[in-house]
């Protein structure tokens, strides 16, 4: 894997979606873990101490290693091989060999020939891709095994397999050619306007540094002349002991692991004489660099004004004072930005301005703007009249006194659940810390620091940042347009003038809030009724007196999490189609004015520091709500669904603001249509029998939505609680849990009618189906095969199409990718539901070279056939079953696959035991199974669609 553009990838696109979902808080840098607690008085010069819970050391050979014990999940563990060389150290001839040297240590090593890495692992239920992974950047390669540590000779031979990647991976010729088709077609995929758009800036923005002309991805060139020797020569020179770290973390004995890494990688000779690593940087510039990209493909008008500035190195604990400072300046301007999408007419369709690590040894203090109609001024001076706004005002006591608690809510989150930590978590820093010496230290520690620095923390001093983040030298613009509107841009001067002259005429921001209880009236409790166990799975159900069915898990596995969603069925399958539009938007349009007394920015200001949220949706079968809070929180998460469900709020002006901002996107998708958007668009609307509902949403559809008519919608399909289902999981207990939902859901209006849903009759035509698709510009095509029926619905059915899938896929990979090099990446996947009638959807599909899809669709074939006629190979089913049973043993022990699961289970009318016997299910799967299972599900119903380039006229 790629990982070619780290934080850059945020400057190729800007993609809008048509729900409202919550903001993310940014924040400067990554937030450190910690060590003992700092005694008073400690000095701010002080070092940032590092977390004892951690063993670090150094072999004689120079290779570091981090080991620490952490049973979340249980009998697991995070491997990592990280190697501190990327790209940017390839030669002119070896461009794109770092990756290429990445994806040659699955293909054969000393001690696993040829593909024997990949089905040792898959036999222990390690998926290739999902788990075991590795991406190339920049600066670094790393390698990621997570394993399971029950078996001792499985938990050996993974650090075997790191010791291999290490120094012993063949690169055999043979392997080396199958490869180059695989990352030809890896290279294949990120083609496009993005790509394209990328080469012209990337040498502005990067001021022409070495990491400008050194994607991880390389040239077609080098990667299809390139010699082994030459490969040879880069794992030669930058895969050694003292550019090389080891991090294991899990639930395992670290006395044991460290023995093990020093036993193999002690081996590993240091190199004599080593080929200096050099740093490379990003020169600095005096002047404005201004750059304006067109592309045919490329969907909307994306402006980016960049101050780039030296990286700031946290070193001491004045570094991590200053850390918190940049995190609260972030919080806050981006609630700004993002209240400026709530207006009436938004000046953008988009936009945020962040501080944050950007490449190399540069930070970044980045505005971003998705021009609205193409209104570059419109939309850059609109964010930067926000950073300016800053400038000349500053922020405000209560947006502080916001930011701070959010922030303060953020870690203190972080500390309590301190001990169920998962080990993916920690292991990401050590890789941070060995990379880029980030630091590394306790949440612990962390926690106590921000205690006591937080509060002293200024106004001035948050408002003195932004002189020091936007400064005129140094500075980048960006701006990315459809080559349609090309004579419509402004010039270089133009864009100069628009950011040197921004901040005229502001005034001061108003922190607008509300002091008023989200539930005025208090409901009238209804009690629980009913109580019914069901211990196998510590499941409890109660029935409130008003109908509302609770079932409840309570758990241990986060100490500060409960997951809860309420569901019924209806949804906008019980409206005419002219009231189609405005019952699929209700939800939004409710959400978007907020809830009882408070705007939606309101509300945002009240909830900023409280872990409590809730979420209602309006499905085409169903309706319901989904949310979470910390245990302190439940009643304020619980007082929101109250709300939502009784005092839906009007705001015509955030929804004009809204729906104007969705038309503009959307006509820009439409005039200038990106070539994957018109082959989704085309396999919808035909797996959808052209049904209206299925038709891809267009700038009329939106005039089809009357305001008054979806809160109408909205209302009914929330009315009657009595036919909903909640589910709470998470670390509650009943007793305190139960005069809650007496209160709040009891208190809900309710009936004894239930509701249905109405089988609109949609369904995938049967027969025979091909339809290809001529669009884009670059030489790549997609292919999706799909096959659907009808469905006898049983447990054992699902398991049997998960088989079928899975094996399918195993093989399909072996053949078009490792076999014929003619694809990265291959998916088979089955699909099933209940609803409205039982139905499955099998879909297969890859991406490859334009003349390679007819060959490559009839080895499809071929497979299928084979699948028919001989069932699937015992190995590959072992495979499915012990991936299976690997990933069901973390997912028992995680909330939301069990709020998931539980939903899913009542929603379908099925035994919420089930779970318990999947092992009886996985054990019908056979060789002769997945044969009668090919037959059944890869017969019938085939639809066919190929994504091919425009025919050259």
């Amino acid at each position: 894997m790629v990982r070619a553009y780290l934080c850059l990838s945020l400057l190729l696109s800007a993609t809008l979606v048509l729900a409202q979902s919550p903001v993310k808080t940014p924040q400067s840098k990554k937030t450190p873990r910690s060590a003992p607690g700092p005694a008073g008085g400690v000095s701010l010069n002080s070092p940032i101490p590092v977390d004892p819970g951690v063993k670090v050391g150094r072999l004689p050979n120079g290779l570091t290693y981090y080991i620490r014990k952490n049973a979340e999940p249980k009998n697991r563990a995070e491997l990592r091989l990280v190697i501190r060389a990327g790209s940017v150290l390839e030669t002119d001839n070896q461009q794109g060999l770092a990756h290429f040297m990445e994806h040659m240590a699955f293909n054969g090593t000393k001690n696993f020939p040829k593909n024997e890495l990949v089905n040792f692992l898959q036999s222990a239920g390690v998926r290739f891709g999902a788990d075991l992974n590795a991406y190339t950047g920049f600066d670094e390669t790393v390698y990621q095994l997570p394993v399971p540590t029950d078996s001792a000779r499985l938990f050996e031979r993974a650090f075997q397999i790191l010791e291999d990647w290490a120094h012993n991976v063949t690169i055999d010729p043979a392997e080396v050619e199958k490869e180059r088709g695989v990352i030809l077609e890896e290279r294949r995929l990120g083609r496009g306007a993005g790509q394209r758009l990328r080469d012209k800036y990337f040498p502005v923005l990067l001021n022409n540094s070495r990491y400008a002309s050194r994607l991880p991805i390389g040239t077609e060139e080098v990667l299809t002349t390139f010699k082994p020797e030459v490969l040879r020569q880069f794992y030669k020179d930058w895969y050694r002991p003292d550019l090389m770290a080891v991090v294991a973390v899990g639930d395992f004995n670290p006395t044991e692991v460290e023995t093990m890494i020093r036993e193999k990688f002690g081996r590993i000779p240091a190199v004599q004489s080593p080929k200096p690593r050099t740093e490379y940087d990003v020169p600095p510039h005096k002047d404005t660099k201004v750059v304006i990209v067109t592309d045919p493909e490329q969907p909307n008008t994306v402006v980016q004004v960049i101050y780039k500035r030296p990286e700031i190195k946290e070193r001491t604990l004045n570094d991590l004072r200053e850390s918190i400072k940049r995190g609260l300046f972030n919080t806050m301007l981006g609630n700004r930005i993002q209240e400026l999408t709530q207006q009436a007419n938004p000046p953008f369709l988009g936009g945020y301005s962040n501080y944050s690590d950007f490449i190399g040894n540069i930070d970044a203090f980045t505005s971003i703007a998705v021009a609205k109609e193409g209104n570059v001024e419109r939309a850059i001076r609109a964010v930067l009249d926000e950073n300016a706004r800053v400038k000349q005002f500053g922020f405000t006591p209560t947006e502080l006194a916001r930011a701070k608690q959010e922030f303060y809510t953020n870690v203190e989150q972080s500390y309590s659940e301190r001990d169920k930590t998962r080990s993916s978590s920690f292991v990401n820093e050590y890789v941070q810390n060995f990379t880029d010496k980030e630091p590394y230290t306790s949440i612990e520690f962390y926690f106590d620091f921000l205690k006591k620095q937080q509060a002293g923390i200024t106004l001035q001093e948050v408002n003195a940042l932004v002189d020091q983040f936007i400064r005129n030298e140094n500075r980048a613009v960006i701006v990315m347009a459809p080559e349609k509107d090309k004579d419509k841009l402004p010039t270089v001067a133009q864009i100069i003038s628009y950011v040197d002259d921004t901040g005229k005429n502001l005034t001061a921001y108003e922190d607008k809030t509300l002091d008023a209880p989200l539930v005025p009236t208090p409901p009238t409790p209804s009690p629980v009724a009913n109580a019914r166990e069901i211990k196998e799975i510590g499941v409890t159900e109660w029935t409130l007196r008003n109908g509302v069915r609770v079932v409840l898990k309570p758990t241990n596995f986060k100490n500060d999490q409960i997951l809860f969603a309420g569901t019924s069925f209806g949804g906008t399958s019980l409206y005419d189609l002219k009231d189609y539009q405005s019952a699929r938007f209700s939800s939004t349009l409710a959400s978007l004015g907020g809830t009882g007394a408070y705007s939606q920015v309101q509300l945002g200001k009240f909830l900023s520091g409280k872990q409590a949220s809730a979420f209602p949706y309006v499905g085409e079968l169903s309706e319901g709500i989904n949310g979470s809070a910390a245990p302190k929180d439940l009643e304020t998460a619980l007082q929101l669904v109250y709300s939502y469900f009784t005092q839906p709020r009007k705001d015509p002006e955030v929804v004009a603001g809204f729906l104007s901002n969705q038309r503009s996107a959307l006509q820009n998708q439409i005039s200038t249509p990106t070539p994957a958007r018109v082959f989704q668009d085309t396999v919808s609307v035909t797996l959808g029998s052209n049904n209206p509902r299925r038709q891809p949403l267009k700038p009329a559809d939106l005039d089809q939505i009357d305001l008054d008519r979806a809160l109408k919608i909205y209302q009914e399909r929330f009315a009657n609680a009595g036919d909903f289902t909640f589910y709470f999981v998470g670390n509650f207990k009943e007793a305190t849990l139960k005069p809650l939902i007496e209160k709040y859901l009891g208190g809900l209006p309710a009936t004894s009618a239930t509701e249905k849903f109405k089988d609109l009759g949609i369904r995938i035509p049967a027969g025979q189906i091909s339809k290809t698709v001529y669009r884009g510009l670059d030489p790549k095509a997609s292919v999706q095969l799909v096959y659907s029926g009808d469905l006898t619905w049983s447990p054992e059915t699902t398991t049997q199409l998960d088989a079928l899938a899975e094996v399918l896929e195993i093989k399909l990979t072996e053949k078009l990718r490792e076999e014929e090099s003619g694809v990265y990446g291959v998916g088979a996947g089955a699909g099933y539901s209940r609803y409205p009638v039982p139905r499955y959807t099998f879909r297969i599909s890859f991406g490859c070279a334009p003349e390679n899809v007819e060959k490559l669709i009839a080895k499809t074939q071929e497979l299928i056939n084979d699948l028919k006629q001989k069932g699937a190979v015992p190995a590959d089913i072992a495979k499915f079953k012990a991936e299976t049973r690997r990933e069901t043993e973390v997912q028992l022990k995680d909330n939301q696959f069990w709020l998931g699961y539980l939903q899913t289970q009542y929603y379908n009318n099925d035994d919420p035991t089930e779970i318990l016997r999947e092992n009886e299910q996985l054990n019908k799967v056979t060789v002769e199974s997945t044969k009668a299972a090919a037959n059944q599900y890869l017969s019938s119903n085939y639809a066919r669609f190929v994504l091919l380039p425009e025919k050259k006229q």
